[in-house]
């Protein structure tokens, strides 16, 4: 369900598998009960989310003015957040920003469209990954709802194993995984780096090589994004 990767007196850090929700539905053990079991704390904080299908890091409160300080963190866009993703085919671009709006679509899905009201941002690298696939990394600058998922489908190359975007794709998991979460909180600086680890297809040589590259992804020539 989950690996701790690092205790705080006022957050926890945790990788979370794929395929584990944060909320208890449709009979769902509540990752926050089991967590705080683990932890023996009366009381856990949510205060970011993953998508089920999402494995890698996910940042729980210990009480709640820690929560309430770090939710505004993420809500100020002060946390820098960076995502890898297997791709089930060569995308339109290898690199670059992808914009737009976003708004519901059929049944769970969201679809990316040409206007920018209230854009979703996400800027993305990637590299081969053999068998016709391209490995992502992706640093979303807003938390929209399936951001990635839905950026990377805009670009002919929907997530591999996505229940959603990519029915054609059969897959062990859907290959998206938080990879690394950088914030400032209490005076200091905190990096976490968490290498996906559940999922075959991660370690193929070409993806393994690929995410060797990427050990920091916040060293990488980002280009800057307008203030506009």
């Amino acid at each position: 369900m989950f690996d701790i990767l690092h205790l705080d007196p006022d957050f926890i850090v945790i990788n979370k598998h794929p395929n584990v929700s944060v909320h208890k539905d449709d009979g769902d053990t509540s990752l926050l009960i089991e967590l705080a079991k683990y932890t023996q704390d009366e009381q856990l904080f949510l205060i970011h989310r993953l998508d089920k299908m999402t494995s890698g890091i996910l940042l729980i409160g210990r009480n709640s003015e820690a929560a309430s300080q770090l939710s505004q963190l993420f809500s100020n866009r002060l946390v820098q957040k960076y995502y890898l993703a297997i791709g089930n085919k060569k995308p339109k671009k290898k690199q670059g920003l992808i914009v737009g709006d976003m708004e519901r679509s059929r049944r769970s899905s969201w679809k990316l469209l040409n206007s920018k009201d209230n854009p979703a941002i996400t800027q993305f690298f990637s590299l081969p990954a053999g068998e016709g696939q391209r490995l992502f990394l992706c640093k979303p600058h807003t938390g929209k709802t399936h951001q990635i998922r839905v950026a990377l489908k805009s670009i002919g190359s929907a997530i591999l194993g996505d229940p959603i975007y990519s029915h054609e794709s059969e897959s062990d998991r859907g290959y998206l995984h938080a990879y690394a979460l950088l914030f400032s909180y209490a005076g200091k600086d905190w990096q976490f780096v968490c290498p996906p680890e559940s999922g075959s297809q991660w370690l193929r040589e070409n993806v393994m090589a690929g995410i060797e590259q990427w050990q920091q992804p916040w060293q990488l020539a980002w280009p800057t994004l307008s203030k506009k």
